[in-house]
């Protein structure tokens, strides 16, 4: 199994890749875009080491504002991302 098929098959999210909202906000439940969180917060969390990756979510229609500090345990990457 090649690096890349490793990768998608643990089912790990990648900036950019598309994934599906389940978390506490149900009004935002559904597709979005996965970008890594860069408020103040968790940019300090990354720079002190803590293993707490965090994600703002961005519309795919650009018509949204997303969620942000959303938990990694709160998404599901598409079937989309193949």
């Amino acid at each position: 199994m090649s690096d890349e098929a490793l990768f998608r098959s643990a089912d790990l999210i990648e900036p950019g890749d598309l994934v599906l909202y389940h978390g506490s906000i149900p009004t935002h439940h559904g597709l979005w875009i996965a970008l890594p969180c860069r408020c103040g917060n968790c940019a300090a969390f990354d720079q002190l080491g803590f293993p707490m990756i965090r994600f703002a979510l961005a519309d795919p229609w650009g018509e949204l504002p997303g969620p942000h500090h959303v938990r990694r345990t709160s998404l599901t990457r598409s079937a989309a991302c193949g």
